[in-house]
C-alpha cells in the first residue's frame, strides 16, 4: 500500500491520509468482487436489516489495515462500532453499503471509509467495486470520481428533477412520510429513484448523476463520506431543520443550494418535516 504510512499524530498529513484511504478501499472492493458471485451467509440483525459474512470479512480487512498505518486513531464500524466519532482524529468504516443489494444480486452497493477529527469529516471515500467507481474527497480539496472533479447538479427548481431516497429500515411512520413527499411532489419531478445504497445516493448527488437526495435517518457510517463529497462538489448537506448535517443528524436533505431552498419551501408542512424528536414542532 503506497504513500500510507502515517503514525496518527496532531499534525495529520491529509493528503496522505486521504491516499490510505482509497488505497485500503481498493483492496477491500476485491473481497467484495471475489464473493460477489458466490452464495452469502445472510443473518438478520434488526428489522429490515441483514448482514453478511462477507460485510464482516471487509470491515476486519479494513479495521486490521486502519490499525496498522494509524494505530493511535479510532475506528468505529458499522458491524463492530467502535470508538466515539465525535472525539478525536476516528476512521468511519461501512464495510458493505446496500448489503440487500449485494446479498440478492442487484449490482449496485459500495463500502465506505471516511476519517472524522473530533466529528467533523476530513477525507472520504465511497468505493462501487463493480463498476470501478471511486468517488472521494478531501476537506477544501474538492470531489473526484475517480481522477476527475465532480460537481453537483445546477439544476435550481423541482422541476425536472430527479429525486434519490431509501426508505427507513426501522420507522415504518418514516418510510410513509418519505413516500408521502414524493406522492406530493411528484407532479413537479422528472423521476424518482430509491437507490438501495445510501452512501451511492449521496455520492450520485455529488456526481451531478441525480439532482437531490433525501432520507428520514442515518447513521454515521452510511453518510459519512457523502456529507464531505457532496459539499466539496459545491452543494449542501442538511437535516430536516435546514441545519447543516453532521454525523447524528435527525433526517438529511443533499443538493445544490438553490434546489434545496426549493425542497424546504415545497415541504415546509409536509410531515416528515416535523422533527421525529418534537412532534409538535412544524419548519
Amino acid at each position: 500500500m503506497t504513500d500510507a504510512n502515517l503514525n496518527g499524530q496532531e499534525d495529520i498529513n491529509l493528503e496522505k491520509a486521504w491516499q490510505a484511504a482509497r488505497n485500503i478501499a481498493y483492496s477491500a472492493g476485491e473481497i467484495l468482487q471475489e464473493w460477489w458471485p458466490k452464495a452469502k451467509n445472510v443473518k438478520q440483525k434488526g428489522i429490515n436489516d441483514i448482514v453478511t459474512n462477507v460485510d464482516m470479512e471487509s470491515e476486519k480487512y479494513i479495521r486490521d489495515q486502519i490499525a496498522f498505518y494509524f494505530p493511535e486513531h479510532g475506528i468505529y464500524g458499522e458491524e463492530e462500532s467502535g470508538d466515539d466519532p465525535q472525539q478525536g482524529y476516528v476512521w468511519i468504516i461501512d464495510p458493505v453499503d446496500g448489503t440487500r443489494n449485494y446479498a440478492w444480486g442487484i449490482p449496485f452497493f459500495s463500502l465506505v471509509i471516511a476519517l472524522a477529527k473530533d466529528g467533523e469529516i476530513i477525507t472520504g471515500v465511497n468505493y462501487d467495486p463493480l463498476h470501478g467507481e471511486m468517488f472521494h474527497a478531501a476537506k477544501r480539496k474538492g470531489a473526484y470520481l475517480n481522477e476527475s472533479e465532480i460537481k453537483v447538479s445546477r439544476t435550481e427548481s423541482l422541476e425536472g428533477s430527479i429525486l434519490g431516497m431509501d426508505l427507513a429500515y426501522e420507522d415504518e411512520k418514516g418510510t410513509i412520510d418519505m413516500l408521502n413527499v414524493v406522492a406530493k411532489l411528484w407532479p413537479r419531478l422528472k423521476t424518482t429513484r430509491i437507490m438501495g445504497s445510501s452512501a451511492l445516493g449521496l455520492s450520485y448527488v455529488a456526481a451531478g448523476r441525480t439532482d437531490i437526495y433525501f432520507h428520514h435517518q442515518l447513521q454515521p457510517y452510511d453518510q459519512a463520506a457523502g456529507l464531505l463529497l457532496v459539499e466539496e462538489a459545491g452543494g449542501i448537506v442538511t437535516d430536516r431543520q435546514g441545519i447543516r448535517a453532521g454525523l447524528y443528524s435527525n433526517g438529511i436533505i443533499a443538493s445544490c443550494s438553490a434546489l434545496h431552498e426549493d425542497f424546504m419551501k415545497e415541504t415546509k408542512s409536509f410531515s416528515w418535516r416535523m422533527d421525529s424528536n418534537n412532534p409538535a414542532q412544524n419548519f
